[in-house]
């Protein structure tokens, strides 16, 4: 470290990040391109810098992380696990049961190339899955979408304060190029938050029973819980909604796109600005709520071509077009199987539209 700058991976950032933020439990089982990240934790259990960090656990399974996962924070504990795809898709049950707790944790997803096993390249194939909730019962996840190391090292302090101010899990939905890419970063010096957590369970003596439950047997106790779940969720949209933008206020056409392809796609706007075409790039940091608001923006100052750049078939676009409703062109590009477009496949796919 020189001049309060460190040099690490994504991955590496994310776990200091999160004991910056207080983490106090980790529970996981490892899976490439994620793995950094409960190595780098491993190493740090017990440090006198982090002494919040009390519990370090490699599971068996992603079904018993996420089962740890669950009662740790059910105690108003800070907790988190890391995973990719296949990981992913195995904590999906245990999720659902901590939505409908109102548990609050992160849930980092480092997105490895699929279906099935795939490959250990960068997709962004996750995202449907992400930002649907993924498992059974018509929950949300909130869902951060870092494009940097920087902000994989910010947005577990973020993600902590949207999980305990809603009581919801929280999702880092980051890809394999990003975990992998080493970057110089500074880590903010700010204070871990704390949180009431008046509802938390305590096996303390004398302490107020508090009990944690998905079930509801009763129909109208079930109907006016997922009622509260739907007005929350509502809440998060109205509240939450956050997006980055470059060079779009004057743009005729606008590139959408998050993680590792709006830093590909920054550079594409750089090029088209050279051929005098009038390019901006909309990026959306929460992925769920979606920042319908600030792309519908863009429609009102003009803008009317839209190109979504996604390293899938086609999964945010679905997003796009909901926010847009209609008032604007929307076109394509993808890659799929761990591949990246390059920038000069943007560029004339974007001036080809400007004809």
């Amino acid at each position: 470290m020189m001049d309060g700058r460190d040099f690490m991976k994504g991955n590496e950032a994310l776990a200091i990040g999160a004991l910056k933020a207080g983490l106090n439990a980790y529970f996981a089982y490892p899976i490439t391109p994620s793995s950094e990240v409960p190595e780098t934790l491993a190493r740090e259990f017990k440090s006198p810098e982090y002494p919040e960090f009390r519990m370090f656990l490699q599971a068996a399974s992603e079904l018993e992380a996420i089962s740890m996962v669950i009662g740790a924070a059910s105690t108003g504990a800070k907790v988190m696990t890391a995973t990719s795809g296949p990981g992913f898709s195995l904590k999906q049950e245990g999720m659902s049961y901590a939505a409908a707790m109102e548990l609050p944790f992160l849930v980092a997803d480092v997105n490895r190339a699929g279906p099935g096993l795939g490959n250990l390249g960068p997709e962004q194939s996750d995202y449907l899955q992400a930002t649907r909730g993924g498992g059974h019962g018509g929950y949300r996840n909130i869902v951060l979408a870092p494009n940097s190391v920087q902000e994989m090292a910010a947005f577990p302090g973020l993600g902590f304060s949207l999980a305990f101010k809603y009581r919801n899990p929280v999702v880092i939905l980051a890809d394999a190029f990003l975990g992998q890419l080493k970057e110089d970063i500074v880590f903010p010096k700010i204070a871990p938050e704390r949180f009431p957590t008046p509802w938390a369970a305590s096996g303390a003596r004398g302490a107020e029973r508090h009990v944690l439950a998905s079930l509801h047997l009763d129909f109208e106790d079930q109907s006016r819980h997922a009622e509260h779940l739907a007005r929350k969720y509502e809440e998060v949209e109205s509240a939450e909604q956050r997006s980055d933008s470059y060079m779009a206020s004057d743009a005729d056409v606008v590139l959408v796109a998050y993680g590792v392809v709006a830093r590909l796609c920054r550079r594409a706007v750089k090029e088209l600005r050279e051929r005098r075409v009038r390019a901006g790039l909309f990026r959306p940091v929460t992925l769920s709520p979606f920042p319908s608001n600030d792309l519908k923006a863009l429609v009102d100052k003009g803008v009317k071509k839209f190109v979504v750049v996604e390293l899938n078939a086609g999964q945010m676009i679905l997003d796009v077009r909901l926010a847009l409703e209609g008032r604007g062109q929307i076109e394509s590009v993808h890659k799929m199987g761990g591949l990246l477009p390059a920038a000069s496949d943007v560029v004339r796919r974007v001036e080809a539209l400007s004809k």
